[in-house]
């Protein structure tokens, strides 16, 4: 524990100097760092879903130097210390676990967050859903927006219902093509995406992550494709749809092989 005191400090020492003595980190403001922030978290991202641990440590300690850095430009203008952050954080992990610092009792982890939302709602909270960002990606907003309305009970029961409601919207947007008119066919596609999502999460699996390793997988097996047409001589720009499919699929099917 002393040598990560040492170390936190070190980072916080660093900070100070940078501050003081870097053309660029004394330029830097809470609104210059918000897009550098948002691309250190997608990294992060990249490399949970590559199980990078290499990566994730390296970004890890970036985000962790953006946190410093906000704090101490939050010191400057009066406006909180980091300490104040750090206890801030304390106090309320304290306050919304009282079934480790409380004397209430919980038997799994719903009742965990079930008492989490209604603890956050006695804070001042007007609506469970209050603590989506609005600048969320949509598919992770959908999934939020429904585990927290399930913390009140606004849930399906079983996992057939669920898919008997995706199945219900998949009518609906084929009716909508249907008429033809684009804002409803909009709606509709909206729908369909939401109820997937909740069909996702009946099925514990994470639509956000499953859909980015398709991307992922797409991406792979494109490139590969690129590579066999140049090594054939071809541009696909220059080959049928119907030769780039027999591409695309012996791509696959060497992939099942290897």
């Amino acid at each position: 524990m002393q040598n990560m005191s040492n170390e936190f400090n070190r980072l916080v020492t660093i900070m100070d100097e940078l501050r003081e003595k870097c053309p660029w980190d004394k330029k830097q403001t809470i609104e210059s760092l918000r897009h550098l922030t948002i691309e250190e978290t997608y990294e992060l991202t990249d490399a949970i879903s590559s199980n990078d641990w290499k990566g994730i440590k390296e970004e890890l300690g970036d985000l962790l130097l953006h946190i410093i850095f906000y704090a101490k430009i939050g010191t400057e203008k009066n406006e909180f210390t980091l300490q104040e952050v750090i206890n801030g954080v304390c106090e309320k992990l304290i306050v919304r676990h009282p079934h480790i610092y409380g004397d209430v009792k919980v038997s799994n982890e719903e009742e965990v967050k079930q008492n989490w939302e209604k603890i956050k709602l006695k804070e001042g909270k007007t609506s469970v859903l209050g603590g989506v960002p609005k600048s969320l990606p949509s598919m992770v907003k959908a999934m939020r927006l429904q585990e927290k309305s399930k913390q009140v009970g606004f849930e399906w029961d079983t996992t057939d219902q669920v898919w008997n409601k995706v199945e219900e919207e998949l009518a609906e947007l084929k009716e909508a093509v249907e008429m033809g008119v684009k804002a409803h066919m909009e709606d509709e596609l909206g729908d369909v995406f939401f109820s997937l999502v909740n069909y996702a999460r009946f099925l514990q699996i994470d639509a956000e992550y499953a859909l980015e390793k398709t991307n992922k997988k797409f991406i792979d097996r494109f490139t590969e494709m690129e590579k066999e047409a140049n090594a054939q001589n071809k541009f696909l720009q220059d080959m049928t749809l119907a030769e780039m499919d027999a591409l695309w699929n012996q791509i696959k099917l060497n992939r099942k092989k290897a």
